[in-house]
């Protein structure tokens, strides 16, 4: 680290011949001790060193003209705001970032190997008086924000995700970053091994475009090593439900687009919210990549996008399905880890299928939920059990819902006929959209529970019911399933499956989700395998599917489930 020298001038004119000084190649092996041969070579060509960075504390904007000036630099441009140094010094000070006025020039200055690099200049405001002095006084002493600079060459997720990759492999620990939407760029921040030999312990990549994907990784991996802000973060998962719940109650998303910004006053009005609340609200989504703020207000990124009601693929109604009735029955997840009861029902006085049909308007909400979900169907009407069944065959979907699966299986081969199965309010839903979709034609709808399976179909669908009920009444649905299939028939279970070695997974968050909800489960493979063979079917394959989903293919037990129809 710099040596703290009196003055913010003494302090950046090191700086600047530090920059002149420096190249990419012998920078980076300073920095990562052990780095050499084509491991170099490969980072020397992936990035180049660019900057490097200091915070200073001019009084006001003269001051630090002035400043600039006696370090022999010049700024073309005003300062533009820095959002992620504000919000770090915000976090690291407990203030309020709209407190801090900080920005950042980036002059340029000629190098000894012939090269044009920039001096990052971070500049935050504290005039005389100013309870910000203590502020500027210890990051002074501290040099948090000092730090050099790489900006990767080729900006595409792999190149980024190896970069961090090899920087963690020679010693260098995440240590933040975020994307700063005023420029269109995205920062990764590291802290050098102890053994580093620069002066600068601190170490940025730097790459043009919205990279928040790949972010998103390395700031999980920064939090795993600060484990109290990770707890605290975690506690307040309720506050992220409710803000996008919110979000999507108030119809804001259909107020905004994703090209042109939007002010605060003007959503306000449009949406029937109160201003300053409203911008406080949208504050804390653009933190989560739901909107985004430039000079014009607020607009919708992709994510946000999904918040639309008219948006394909909307998932507006599982936001108010899970930040409302669900948000409420989760509030008593201690009562079904203690008593096994279900919170749902402990908190609404019946389950929740019983609940959602005696209500018109929470009915088809649930429904709408359910097809919310339906990019994990996007490869299913591929599926070879399918294709081979396209030409005139039957699908039966068996408690269908609104019929999304099977209008998506039926669009895809105009020769099939469909079979679908639900309870008579959810069947008029589904006639309606089917109707819509045109397959009215092609189409059989029927009125019932699981022990009325329609019979002789050559393709039968269970999708996201088998984690409703517990193994018994799976068992009782599945046997009901084998009795009305056919010998050469083929059922189809959509489910998000646990994984057997416990790694990650939505399944494991939707296991949790369908205990306290439904009194159901997520299962692993093999369990379904179980359930299977005792209903007198046979697991033949598994497939994976968006969203964390599977399709697990089974035949009835017997001579014809042999491996000659396997279709793996």
């Amino acid at each position: 680290m710099i040596t703290a020298l009196s003055g913010d001038t003494s302090r950046l004119r090191a700086t600047v011949d530090f920059v002149k000084e420096q190249d990419t190649a012998t920078l980076l092996p300073l920095l990562l001790p052990g780095l050499d041969g084509p491991e170099l070579r490969t980072l020397v060509e992936r990035c180049d060193f660019s900057h490097a960075a200091l915070l200073v504390f001019p009084p006001d904007k003269a001051a630090l003209d002035a400043t600039l000036a006696d370090c022999g630099l010049a700024a073309d441009a005003p300062p533009r705001p820095s959002v992620v140094v504000r919000k770090r010094l915000a976090q690291r000070h407990k203030r309020c970032e709209a407190e801090l006025d900080v920005g950042v020039l980036r002059p340029a200055v000629e190098c000894v190997d012939g090269v044009r690099r920039t001096v990052e200049v971070f500049a935050l405001t504290v005039p005389p008086g100013s309870d910000l002095a203590p502020v500027a006084a210890h990051e002074r002493e501290r040099q948090h924000e000092a730090h050099v600079a790489f900006e990767v060459e080729a900006p595409d997720p792999l190149v980024l995700r190896g970069l961090c990759a090899a920087f963690g492999q020679y010693g260098a620990t995440p240590d933040g970053g975020g994307y700063n939407p005023h420029e269109n760029g995205t920062v990764f921040y590291f802290t050098a091994p102890a053994a580093a030999k620069a002066a600068y312990r601190r170490v940025e990549l730097y790459v043009p475009g919205d990279h928040r994907d790949v972010l998103a990784a390395h700031l999980d991996e920064h939090r795993k090593r600060q484990p109290a802000e990770s707890l605290l973060r975690l506690l307040t998962g309720a506050w992220t439900t409710q803000a996008l719940a919110t979000f999507a109650r108030l119809e804001v998303a259909d107020a905004m687009d994703e090209e042109q910004g939007v002010g605060v006053a003007e959503l306000a009005r449009n949406v029937g919210a109160l201003a300053p609340n409203l911008a406080t609200l949208l504050r804390y989504l653009t933190m989560l990549g739901v909107v985004s703020e430039d000079r014009d207000g607020f607009r919708l990124t992709d994510t946000g996008r999904l918040l639309r009601a008219d948006a394909e693929g909307s998932m507006r109604p599982l936001a108010l399905m899970y930040g409302g009735p669900f948000y409420e029955s989760f509030a008593g997840l201690g009562h079904t880890v203690l008593t096994g009861q279900v919170a749902f029902e402990q908190r609404f006085g019946e389950n929740h299928f019983d609940h959602f049909a005696r209500d018109p308007e929470l009915a088809e909400l649930f429904d709408l939920s359910m097809a919310a979900g339906s990019r994990m169907f996007d490869p299913l009407p591929d599926h070879p059990v399918l294709v081979a069944a396209a030409e005139g065959g039957t699908v039966v979907d068996i408690a269908g819902g609104n019929g999304e699966l099977l209008r998506r299986i039926l669009s895809a081969h105009p020769r099939l006929h469909g079979i679908l199965l639900e309870r008579p309010h959810t069947v008029e839903t589904a006639r309606r959209f089917l109707g819509a979709a045109g397959h009215t034609a092609r189409c059989t709808f029927r009125a019932g529970d699981f022990a009325e399976v329609p019979v002789g179909g050559d393709v039968y669908l269970l999708s996201r019911v088998l984690h409703d009920w517990d193994d018994e009444r799976c068992r009782e649905i599945l046997r009901h399933c084998a009795r009305a299939m056919p010998d050469t028939a083929d059922l189809l279970v959509v489910e998000r499956v646990l994984p057997a070695d416990g790694s990650a997974s939505l399944a494991t968050a939707w296991d949790l989700h369908m205990m306290c909800n439904v009194g159901g489960r997520e299962r692993r493979a093999d369990h379904y395998a179980r359930l299977f063979a005792d209903a007198g079917l046979t697991l033949v394959d598994r497939a994976p599917l968006p969203l964390d989903g599977s399709v697990l293919h089974a035949r009835k037990t017997g001579p014809t489930s042999n491996e000659s129809r396997s279709s793996s």
